[in-house]
């Protein structure tokens, strides 16, 4: 069943879980900044210059300082509405700062943001009215049970009783909690706990829904229930900003990727131009033998003039080939390259030329590994 809006609209959306930001945060729990959005004011006729041209968010050289830190240093994002937009980087890359700066939680130190044309400083209560944000932990109350939860916060949000129940019920069978909606929230797995988190988050349809990593800890299942959720919300003309530190949940999701690292924006596109500015095409090879792994990487090496990337499997190596960025230059590379290890005894077993993944352009961007 999909995620279907609330018949209230769009509109006032608070948040629940007491913030430690800049904007008020009604509701129950302690928060810490990382539950959902606040949503004091009303989105009526808010940003539609911004409508006009398409952006849900738009920052120009937004900065953030705590102390002598710079965790945000001159970011500049362009979201488009209705679409999924990731944000992707290590742990302490600037990521969640960022979402809570445009869910007006914490004032920015430099530079513009703005959400759908409604500056987040200036005209906090209109942004607050048209944005939700589900942080990395669950804030609902683990006393109440699912129902509970959602009916209460549903009428914090100005929904009748009658009214509050109904959601929640819908949320519940759309999520797939309804068997579970009569048991305590610390009773649920983690994947109920993030699916209860998101649900709240959309008792009132966001125009902006902020997913602040989403699937941190979850197993492969929840991970794929929580993606299946997003996909829902997006069709439902929600545009959803998502924050993650796993490259197949980007894969799977954005449309277009934000890298960010030590608090900057190093590389922004669709997956495949991500890809293309690490190199037209990523050689796989797969030897017979695991001892001539040393002399492999040395002829590729000189081949191919690129570092050559040790695969896990002991007979397996990457490397990526520039080809002067055209596939017909990367395919004449990768042939000289497997005819040099042809040349030099070195048996090939399997030998493939592709994009590079995500995982090889994080690497090369960073210089971190990626979580898959």
């Amino acid at each position: 069943m999909t995620p279907q809006p609330a018949d209230t609209g769009r509109g006032t959306n608070q948040g629940h879980g007491t913030d430690h930001g800049t904007g008020t945060d009604h509701g129950t729990g302690t928060d810490h900044g990382t539950g959902h959005g606040t949503g004091t004011g009303t989105g009526a006729g808010a940003g539609h210059g911004a409508e006009a041209s398409g952006l849900a968010v738009e920052t120009h050289g937004l900065v953030k300082a705590f102390g002598s830190t710079r965790a945000v240093d001159g970011v500049d994002l362009r979201v488009s509405a209705g679409t999924v937009y990731g944000v992707l980087g290590p742990n302490g890359a600037g990521k969640t700062t960022v979402v809570k700066v445009l869910a007006t939680l914490l004032r920015p130190d430099g530079g513009e943001a703005r959400v759908f044309g409604r500056d987040v400083v200036r005209d906090a209560d209109a942004v607050r009215g048209r944005v939700s944000l589900t942080g990395q932990y669950a804030s609902v109350d683990e006393d109440l049970t699912g129902t509970e939860n959602l009916v209460l916060l549903g009428r914090l949000l100005g929904h009748g009783r009658a009214a509050a129940r109904e959601r929640s019920a819908q949320l519940l069978e759309a999520f797939g909690l309804a068997d579970a909606a009569a048991r305590q929230v610390k009773h649920y797995s983690g994947g109920m706990r993030r699916r209860i988190d998101i649900a709240a988050s959309i008792l009132n349809t966001p125009d902006l829904l902020f997913l602040d990593e989403p699937t941190t800890g979850l197993d492969p299942r929840s991970r794929n229930q929580v993606w299946d959720i997003v996909r829902a919300v997006v069709a439902q003309g929600t545009t959803v900003l998502l924050t993650t530190q796993y490259l197949d949940e980007v894969d799977q999701l954005a449309s277009r990727i934000a890298v960010i690292d030590r608090g900057r924006v190093i590389a922004e596109g669709t997956k495949g131009e991500l890809k293309a500015s690490v190199g037209a095409g990523s050689v796989h090879v797969r030897l017979r033998d695991a001892e001539q792994r040393d002399e492999a990487v040395r002829v590729l090496g000189a081949a191919l003039g690129t570092s050559v990337q040790l695969d896990p499997d002991p007979v397996a190596l990457t490397a990526t080939v520039d080809g002067g960025r055209s596939e017909l230059g990367a395919a004449e590379q990768a042939a000289r390259a497997l005819a040099e290890l042809a040349r030099a005894g070195v048996t090939v077993d399997d030998f493939a030329l592709g994009q590079p993944s995500l995982d090889e352009v994080f690497l090369a961007l960073t210089g971190k590994e990626g979580s898959t």
